[in-house]
């Protein structure tokens, strides 16, 4: 069995759209744990109840937790070997469960199973924005399910980071002990990403497409990308990463961290949109990002 962790706060349609993809999937072993982090409308937890599915356990916060100790709220609850974080208003696909049972299957105790993913608009239109291409462009090229593990797949990530955090699939037991690195907020994802391989744990890719990524402007990251604050909490990360591997002899993966190109790229292609709204302070934060190197 694999349970989907659902940490909800945010817009009760969408919500509503990401369950429905779950009870369509083709393999029937999942179980789905819903966590309300006390989003204001009661009409969420009636409507779950006349669902009336026994495979989904709807749960509400009596007080708003955030969105880190929000997840851990959920994996508090899961029982599964396996889990998949997922964010309240993607979509899978409905093989993408069943792609994750087979790669746990070729490759017996991998820590993280990645799927192919598509990304996809407030109006579930699939897209190709530059910074989704440019993850595509990074991801390894694989046949069909493969195997990736240790310094490599390190400096890979670090190079930039071509998972989408909701799709990832984890070994419950794995990512228990590690948690999130409570310092950060939009990094989450790659910082337990590398915490997990820092320990030894092997990733497995699947890169047959089952997992809908929806990209929008209204999202928390969106916002602190426009801002600034996204990178400087990544500017923060690579630093502290990059001292952690320099101690641990990884060197290779520390000289990748201490470049981070592709985020310093990111934030050099947002400075002519922040000085077009007229926000001085904003393009001077990214081109303070962009010039770095930690």
């Amino acid at each position: 069995m694999i349970e989907v962790l659902l940490p909800f706060y945010g817009d009760p349609d969408l919500l509503r759209q990401t369950v429905a993809s779950v009870r369509a999937q083709t393999s029937s072993d999942w179980r789905l744990i819903v966590v309300d982090d006390g989003y204001p409308d009661p009409g969420i937890a009636t409507w779950f109840a006349g669902l009336g599915d026994p495979r989904i356990d709807y749960h509400r916060n009596e007080a708003n937790l955030g969105a880190n100790l929000n997840y851990m709220r959920a994996l508090g609850l899961a029982t599964a070997e396996y889990v998949v974080v997922m964010g309240a208003d993607d979509l899978m696909l409905p093989r993408f469960l069943a792609d994750v049972e087979a790669a746990v299957a070729a490759f017996p105790g991998v820590a993280i199973i990645e799927t192919g993913v598509e990304i996809i608009d407030g109006d579930n239109q699939v897209i190709r924005p530059l910074v989704d291409r440019v993850k595509n462009r990074l991801t390894p090229s694989a046949a069909g399910p493969t195997e990736l593990c240790g310094e490599s797949l390190m400096v890979s990530l670090l190079r930039g980071n071509w998972t989408y955090f909701p799709s990832l699939c984890w070994r419950r037991d794995v990512i228990e002990k590690i948690g999130f690195r409570p310092d950060f907020h939009v990094v989450q994802d790659l910082g337990l990403l590398m915490d997990v391989l820092k320990g030894g744990g092997r990733m497995a890719l699947s890169p047959e497409v089952a997992f809908q990524y929806r990209r929008h402007t209204g999202s928390d990251s969106a916002v602190k990308t426009l801002t600034g604050e996204r990178f400087a909490e990544e500017r923060h990360y690579f630093r502290t990463i990059a001292d952690e591997l320099g101690s641990a002899g990884l060197v290779r993966a520390e000289r990748a961290a201490r470049r981070h190109l592709t985020s310093r790229l990111h934030a050099a292609a947002l400075v002519p949109s922040a000085l077009g709204a007229r926000n001085p302070s904003a393009a001077q934060g990214l081109l303070r990002h962009a010039l770095a190197r930690g």
